[in-house]
């Protein structure tokens, strides 16, 4: 196991995830234009929502792109992961307003895996992860984003507290 790139991963993803977060709570509205424009599918509801804005995909990428050298990774790999990163969150958002789920509401797995995965996956070879590596990555990830939601939503970062 790659302890030092299962780090450096992590520390990418959580920078990826976590920076939209921290430009809401100091941006608020403001820049927040909803990435999906408000276009409602065939089945009435919204392509990804409102809390899916381009502001939040370019901190995400502006953050893991300058935080990547910051952990010993090159920017492209920070910038790849990001946009992997953020392709899963709008994949998890797509299929939850296909099953009826409101914005920001849980949906175990759907809201951790597509995030975490395919930035794993893009960034596997970058990072010389194998395949135990991303299992393990994903499942710190995973418990990682269960346990910081409530701080995030404690602290104001979040709306909901998972």
């Amino acid at each position: 196991m790659h302890f030092s790139a299962i780090a450096q991963a992590l520390a990418i993803l959580t920078l990826a995830n976590t920076a939209p977060l921290v430009a809401k709570k100091l941006l608020g509205t403001r820049l927040a234009h909803p990435l999906d424009g408000g276009l409602l599918l065939f089945d009435g509801r919204p392509l990804f929502g409102p809390s899916k804005t381009i502001r939040g995909i370019l901190v995400s990428i502006v953050a893991a792109t300058g935080g990547a050298p910051v952990v010993g990774v090159a920017p492209w790999v920070g910038a790849m992961m990001a946009v992997t990163a953020m392709a899963g969150d709008l994949l998890s958002s797509f299929l939850k307003r296909r099953l009826g789920r409101a914005p920001s509401s849980q949906a175990l797995g759907l809201d951790q895996l597509p995030e975490s995965v395919l930035p794993l996956l893009a960034g596997s070879q970058a990072l010389s992860l194998t395949g135990l590596d991303i299992a393990v990555a994903v499942a710190a990830f995973f418990i990682g984003e269960l346990m910081f939601a409530r701080l995030f939503y404690s602290i104001g970062w979040r709306d909901e507290p998972y």
